[in-house]
């Protein structure tokens, strides 16, 4: 089942075995199509005329969440990642998309010292932005910082859904 998330964010969670998480994978033509429709592309050079109602913008799409696993304490991507981290570099190769830059955000779970969190979540946004650009995404698309247990995402700060890669929209 797929979860959403606001409409800019693709998550990449990160959790020890993978099975219970497990979803369908998107493709590379879901993904295009969803960024297509979420991006500002920038300004267009058009009037409506019409109703309000018809030349409303039309409502973003409702989010994207995409399930890749990482061992417990690890930063290496497992088959199930690099698969998934696949389809995203082939979307990243369309030429609709050239403009979208993504930063990379790497979170850990409460375990370990705070220091120790930043570090190996610095580790696992850097693993994730070194396989892309393995695969042709240009470096300058892609930056990763690392936010430790700073930002769970959820109540639990030891639930392994906390331990994850985050693929924002870099609006800057």
């Amino acid at each position: 089942m797929r979860k959403f998330l606001c409409p800019t964010i693709l998550a990449f969670l990160l959790s020890s075995g993978g099975a219970a998480l497990a979803q369908s994978a998107y493709t590379t033509d879901e993904l295009v199509d969803f960024y297509i429709d979420s991006l500002d592309m920038g300004a267009t050079r058009g009037i409506c005329i019409g109703t309000p109602q018809e030349c409303e913008k039309p409502a973003a799409p409702a989010g994207l969440d995409m399930l890749v696993t990482f061992e417990l304490d690890s930063a290496e991507l497992t088959a199930e990642a690099q698969q998934n981290l696949a389809v995203f570099a082939q979307m990243m190769q369309d030429e609709r998309l050239e403009i979208a830059r993504f930063v990379v955000e790497g979170h850990t779970d409460a375990r370990g010292t705070d220091a120790y969190n930043v570090e190996l979540s610095e580790t696992r946004a850097v693993a994730v932005k070194t396989f892309l650009t393995g695969l042709g995404v240009s470096e300058e698309r892609l930056s990763s910082i690392g936010l430790g247990k700073s930002k769970p995402r959820t109540a639990d700060e030891f639930d392994p859904e906390n331990r994850r890669v985050e693929l924002r929209v870099d609006l800057r």
